[in-house]
């Protein structure tokens, strides 16, 4: 484990103790979350090094690296998932013109990079698992491990779904994205929100704290200044409905409840968010300057 000094986000060292969350997919485990007194971020604090984080990510209910449909919810995720990337592409469409150049940071296997080539963008990607990147390949993508393996290019649009809170190397990571966005270019960027409805009904055991994979915790106010610090403007937010309810039946699995109350707790966050903003998940929209 490694022990962070400072806030990855701005350094501080003043630090208070947030909660205390486990890790229900593999390793049961019980780790610290952290939240940086002087710009509001959480972070997971010790965290596995960079380096012997793998086994911590090998489990068939890691569905996003597996593609696995045994069980009710990941047969529902992978429903969903076909659903969310047409709203997905639609709404990079509406961003940048045609023929433009996408990069999706961490594609796991492919499924979105896919559905941008079967559009106007020529798509590039990059994902550190071994099993996901290869099968992403196999799809015929250009994917590579990691940002920094890239050929210093430009693109319009660089696209990160539910990736910053897993990436180790923070400031270098947004540094390294800055100099691959040209100018207007737009950073899509959807990460889960400890502030919704769902994450305060659920607490510690709030699926989406999903320790210690999730190295990060954001939120509307800790997010903005991060990214803006690397030459973007935050344009604007959208929330993900669905992640409501699917972090709801995943954390009513971690508490032994039902599906009808993990139903009940997404309706009733999407409700909230409705009116305060406070999505479970929120998509952030960036603009490059």
């Amino acid at each position: 484990m490694e022990k962070l000094a400072n806030c990855p986000a701005c350094g501080s060292t003043q630090t208070i103790l947030h909660l205390q969350a486990k890790d229900w997919l593999v390793s049961q485990e019980t780790f610290s979350l952290m939240r940086c007194t002087a710009c509001q971020l959480i972070f997971t604090n010790p965290r596995p090094a960079e380096a012997e984080i793998g086994p911590y990510y090998a489990s068939e209910a890691y569905v996003s690296h597996t593609n696995t449909n045994k069980g009710l919810i990941n047969t529902i995720y992978q429903m969903v998932r076909s659903f969310t990337l047409g709203q997905k592409l639609r709404m990079i469409d509406g961003l940048q013109p045609t023929g433009s150049k996408l990069l999706d940071v961490g594609c796991a296997t492919g499924h979105f990079l896919q559905a941008c080539q079967g559009g106007k963008w020529a798509g590039a990607g990059t994902e550190p698992d071994d099993g996901a990147r290869q099968q992403a390949i196999e799809k015929g993508l250009n994917v590579v491990e990691s940002i920094f393996d890239l050929p210093d290019e430009k693109y319009n649009a660089i696209t990160m779904w539910h990736v910053l809170e897993h990436i180790h190397r923070l400031p270098e990571s947004l540094e390294r994205i800055a100099s691959l966005s040209q100018s207007g270019a737009s950073l899509l960027i959807a990460v889960p929100n400890h502030r919704s409805a769902d994450a305060q009904k659920y607490g510690a055991t709030w699926a989406a704290y999903d320790v210690p994979r999730h190295l990060y915790h954001f939120q509307p106010d800790s997010i903005k200044p991060l990214v803006e610090k690397y030459g973007f403007t935050l344009k604007g937010q959208k929330g993900m409905p669905m992640d409501a309810f699917y972090v709801s039946m995943l954390s009513e699995r971690n508490n032994g409840g039902s599906l009808v109350s993990a139903f009940f707790a997404g309706l009733a966050s999407n409700l909230k968010a409705m009116s305060s903003g406070q999505w479970s998940s929120i998509i952030y929209i960036f603009e490059k300057q």
